[in-house]
């Protein structure tokens, strides 16, 4: 194993705790997640070929890391931790419960996409890659990046959209109180 690869490896990691963010929407996961997905890498750096995208292999090792944990998990059940149901405090409560609930609301909902959906919005949307870069490291046609995204997008965006719509609203957007 090379200096040179040790050192590629080392640059990459904040672009790939991102992407481990992205899948697990939890630090710490994504912190373990990422730290066995480098642990696979050097202990399989003899298969990495020199002149290839470095990171379109890590990638594809940390998603294949993140598979193995879902499939596990399947196998063992849901763990729960106590110390997660802490109250939150704060100068203004209510902005902070507002801004994690949105939060958590968008996570869930992004877990609910397909894996595919949910691995192309970490890889552009959260790691900031471009349409072919994502394509290269999911080894799927541009085009296909392209419309899954864009299925994700729309799914997120109807999922987001208030749940009771307001009734009699008038012309923009203001409601009609008391006209029934």
């Amino acid at each position: 194993m090379s200096d040179d690869f040790r050192q590629k490896l080392i640059e990459l990691l904040p672009r790939i705790r991102r992407f481990a963010l992205s899948l697990t929407g939890d630090l710490d996961s994504a912190d373990d997640l990422v730290q066995e997905a480098c642990m696979r890498a050097l202990s399989s750096a003899s298969q990495w070929q020199p002149g290839t995208r470095l990171d379109s292999w890590m990638y594809r090792i940390t998603q294949n890391v993140w598979f193995d944990r879902l499939r596990a998990k399947k196998v063992r059940g849901e763990v729960v931790d106590i110390d997660e149901n802490t109250h939150l405090s704060g100068s203004d409560g209510r902005d902070i419960v507002e801004t994690r609930s949105t939060l958590a609301l968008v996570s869930e909902k992004i877990s609910g996409l397909p894996m595919d959906q949910q691995l192309l919005i970490g890889l552009i949307c959260v790691d900031g890659l471009s349409y072919k870069e994502a394509a290269q490291s999911l080894g799927v046609p541009i085009g296909t990046v392209m419309s899954r995204l864009a299925r994700a997008r729309a799914s997120l965006n109807e999922a987001m959209q208030p749940q009771y719509p307001l009734e009699n609203t008038a012309p923009g957007g203001k409601r009609n109180v008391g006209n029934h």
